[in-house]
């Protein structure tokens, strides 16, 4: 016996499968730019959430830790620096409430999606996204994002804080992309249907403002470039999953000094010469990055393992102090250092229980080391030192809404000639953290 089936419920089912093939999880993590959500129940709701209409979604969580520190007022990336007379601390790290809303259109394709986030702690209530997607549907792979999102640059940047395993970001994510988000728009290359033989790719490309949401606000009319091609999760067994990009960035902002600072040389010996043209007020103060990272993901009969690596390298321009990007306006002379960093995970889970190991690397000047760095005529100060970071973790997925993490830093610093840092900083820190969502 034959089943005949009417053309607008072959329609609809090819909706279905869509909406399902674009909101369920696609990777190792989920990201912040996923098509709706960055939880990973979306892909098992949306058939019911297309046949009810109901296009809104509410989502959100909560982090509540105890940290210790080894010294008391130690500067950390570990969460907010701690107050000059504590060592440990109770904090809201993350308190999160999203609201998604989708939309299909008459010709039951889709139309646009919108993204509010809102995170309150005991600290501040800010705005995380706002942001709006068109897609093209004559193709379906084209889409385009405008509004307040993440950057997409690298991996860490873009996986989720409610899903990365480590409780933050590397020190040079958290350093280069602060707060991860900017303001700008983006044009998205990534195929929609099963058919196309292209759907393992993705490209994103975007112009930005630049300063990023931590900043008071675009100062002035330079832009960042930023882009990332990447191969989408690929089966290369039927035990192995592999996934990879690169990632490139091309901006800066304005000088509003006439003195900036570049290194002369590699080594002993080296140091900082100023460039104190007039000529320089008003120019492009550079930044220049690239990165590449790679995924890999190993079924056993009982667990699984994860190794994630990625690497940055450039040239980043900032003050004397620190290798920030300037959240606003400033006339204080600018330093150009050459930059590298790195970030790799290991990964493994057996049923609920998981065990990682994270070692993080950011150097935010290539051309001197350790002693090298010292008082006097080079100019240095502790924005050029190199920072390694050891993670030992464990993670217990109590539930699908809730989870426990137990992470222990080991965070070493070159030791310098410069005051303060001529050995090794006592700020290894302790995470004890809770986990809730909905």
């Amino acid at each position: 016996m034959k089943l005949k089936l009417s053309r607008s419920v072959v329609a609809r089912s090819a909706v279905i499968t869509s909406c399902i093939l674009i909101f369920s999880a696609r990777s190792q993590g989920q990201f912040l730019m996923d098509m709706v959500d960055t939880t990973k129940d979306m892909g098992k709701n949306m058939l019911g959430l297309y046949q009810n209409y109901n296009y809104l979604r509410l989502s959100g969580y909560i982090q509540p830790q105890f940290q210790y520190i080894q010294e008391k007022g130690a500067k950390t990336f570990a969460g907010p620096d701690f107050p000059p007379n504590v060592n440990n601390r109770f904090i809201l790290r993350r308190a999160r409430v999203r609201v998604d809303y989708a939309r299909i259109n008459r010709e039951e394709k889709f139309g646009f999606q919108f993204v509010f986030q809102l995170e309150g702690t005991e600290r501040s209530v800010t705005i995380r996204d706002v942001w709006g997607r068109i897609f093209e549907n004559k193709y379906q792979m084209f889409a385009l994002t405008t509004g307040v999102f993440a950057r997409p640059f690298g991996y860490e940047v873009n996986l989720s804080s409610m899903e990365r395993e480590s409780p933050e970001r590397g020190r040079m994510s958290q350093t280069l992309m602060k707060a991860e988000r900017d303001l700008g728009v983006m044009v998205s290359f990534e195929p929609r249907q099963i058919t196309n033989k292209l759907n393992w790719l993705k490209i994103d490309a975007g112009i930005f403002n630049g300063q990023g949401i931590t900043g008071l606000g675009e100062y002035d009319s330079y832009k960042d470039f930023i882009a990332r091609a990447g191969v989408k999760p690929q089966f290369l067994t039927p035990k192995i999953k592999f996934s990879a990009g690169i990632s490139y960035l091309n901006g800066g902002f304005q000088q509003n000094s006439q003195y900036i600072y570049t290194m002369n040389g590699s080594g002993k010996g080296s140091g900082f010469v100023v460039d104190s043209n007039t000529a320089n007020i008003g120019s492009k103060a550079p930044r220049h990055y690239a990165g590449a990272d790679m995924q890999l993901e190993f079924k056993h009969p009982k667990s699984t393992t994860v190794f994630r690596a990625e690497y940055w390298q450039g040239v980043q321009t900032s003050v004397a102090n620190t290798s920030e990007t300037p959240p606003f306006s400033t006339a204080e002379p600018l330093y150009s250092r050459h930059f590298n960093g790195a970030f790799f995970y290991l990964l493994h889970r057996m049923g609920n229980h998981q065990v990682g190991l994270k070692y993080d690397i950011y150097d935010p000047n290539t051309n001197v080391k350790g002693n090298e760095i010292a008082q006097g005529d080079g100019n240095f100060h502790s924005a050029d030192i190199k920072y390694n970071t050891l993670g030992l973790g464990y993670l217990n997925y109590l539930s699908d809404n809730l989870k426990l993490i137990l992470w222990y830093d080991f965070v070493t610093n070159e030791k310098t000639g410069l005051d303060g840092y001529t050995t090794d900083l006592k700020d290894n820190v302790l995470t004890c953290r809770l986990q809730f969502r909905f």
